[in-house]
């Protein structure tokens, strides 16, 4: 935490006492970073928490604003029927009047370690598996290094925000982001999307335009879904990351451009090369790091994770009830669930239920009524992490064969893995049963 905001019309001998609390845990945590206090709350992008005051102005119309931004610890003087409201209405903690120093430091304490102690992910991508533990390392060092990043997995796993956080924490973090939806950009406008023209390059340019290369230059552009491109597009890409220059249409010389690259797809680029749909010269370059991310199927350990934090984020939308919870019941036909639309579909589900909801908890009856056809069977701990996920490995197989005809070759692409892998996990399966 860097910045907390005060909000009240109180004395200024009340600002001083939040500055002095803020001092007080800096002193204590000399290694992290310090704490500074505001009280403007225009330029709300500064700052990690707010303190309301609800005694003074139309403190519900502020705490439904800026609950949504950051946690709000609501203080006042002692009104059970005030704190009980505040709280319902999404106040993360309320504190009653006078305050003290010693009160106000152990609580901008307890949230300074929430927010800077992430244990559960890297920047915005959540999970605490193993699996997540390799993506991390990946991502981690993929930011310090300027080589390019193939980012692979199925629709819904999460890879732009994969590719959002290494440029984020990379050197480049200051310059800009571009994100190009390959599959988007049609032929016909490819070069003028890409290079951008010159006014009178053709019918209709009557100005000068910037290609989306040329604003990326010194930053990041983000290739998403290019696997779909086509044979032109792959082209014109090969060409920039061997020149590393660009040309408007009609214009007079090359200007030469510092990007760094990094591709999304849910396709087997290996697969498509080896078929010629995909050129292996542009596969190479753009596969120097090459980071998976697993299916939600493959890291079920970290779906009540998930939960909590699609909870967290979307209860901001209900502004008459705040969720803070989800049943055990709900919870375990969620852990039952198969999620062929990865984390995606969990945060539809998240928000869906939130929106329905009656109670400060999710109840199964607030999910989808497709997920009820799922049994809730409550997983306790005498049952194998193993044993699990080889048992929806199956029914998820088994799924897939039913949709694809029983065709081996179809379910396997659908599945994202080899049709020989396929095979032999079937061979596996009946053996098993």
């Amino acid at each position: 935490m860097r910045n907390i905001l005060v909000i009240s019309d109180g004395p200024k001998e009340l600002i001083s006492l939040f500055k002095s609390a803020a001092s007080s845990v800096n002193k204590k945590n000399s290694l992290q970073r310090g704490i500074s206090v505001g009280t403007d709350p225009v330029n709300y992008l500064k700052y990690d928490i707010v303190f309301l005051d609800l005694d003074h102005g139309d403190w519900r119309k502020r705490l439904l604003e800026w609950r949504q931004r950051m946690p709000v610890i609501a203080f006042a003087s002692p009104d059970v029927i005030k704190a009980v409201e505040a709280m319902k209405l999404g106040a993360s903690d309320f504190l009653e009047k006078p305050l003290s120093g010693e009160v106000l430091s152990e609580v901008i304490r307890k949230h300074k370690k929430k927010i800077l102690n992430n244990e559960y992910g890297f920047d915005e991508t959540i999970g605490r598996s193993a699996l997540m533990q390799e993506v991390y390392g990946l991502m981690k060092k993929a930011a310090v290094s300027e080589s390019h990043v193939l980012i692979t997995g199925e629709s819904g796993t999460g890879k732009e925000l994969v590719a959002r956080a290494i440029h984020k924490w990379s050197p480049r973090s200051e310059k800009a982001f571009v994100t190009i939806n390959c599959s988007a950009i049609p032929d016909t406008l490819l070069e003028s999307e890409l290079f951008g023209f010159e006014k009178g390059a053709f019918t209709g340019a009557n100005y000068t335009k910037k290609g989306l290369l040329e604003f990326a230059d010194g930053g990041t552009v983000f290739f998403d879904e290019i696997g779909d491109v086509s044979p032109l597009f792959q082209v014109k890409i090969l060409r920039v990351l061997q020149e590393g220059e660009v040309m408007r249409i009609g214009g007079a010389q090359h200007m030469n451009v510092n990007l760094r690259i990094i591709s999304a797809t849910n396709r087997d680029l290996a697969i498509a090369c080896r078929k010629g749909s995909f050129r292996d010269d542009l596969f190479y370059r753009l596969n120097v790091i090459n980071i998976h991310l697993p299916p939600l199927r493959d890291r079920i350990e970290d779906i009540p994770i998930l939960i909590s934090h699609f909870i967290e984020k979307h209860s901001r939308k209900r502004k008459d009830l705040f969720i803070r919870d989800i049943s055990e019941e709900a919870m375990n036909i969620l852990m039952n669930y198969l999620y062929p639309g990865n984390i995606r579909e969990l945060e539809n589900i998240i928000e869906r239920a939130i929106s329905f909801a009656n109670s400060p908890k999710i109840l199964p009856a607030d999910l989808p009524p497709h997920l009820l056809q799922f049994p809730s069977q409550k997983i306790g701990p005498s049952q194998k992490l193993k044993e699990t996920l080889k048992n929806v490995e199956k029914e998820l197989i088994w799924a897939t064969l039913q949709k694809s005809g029983g065709n081996i070759s179809k379910a396997a692409e659908a599945l994202g893995i080899h049709r020989q892998h396929l095979q032999r996990k079937l061979k596996r399966i009946k053996i098993e049963t």
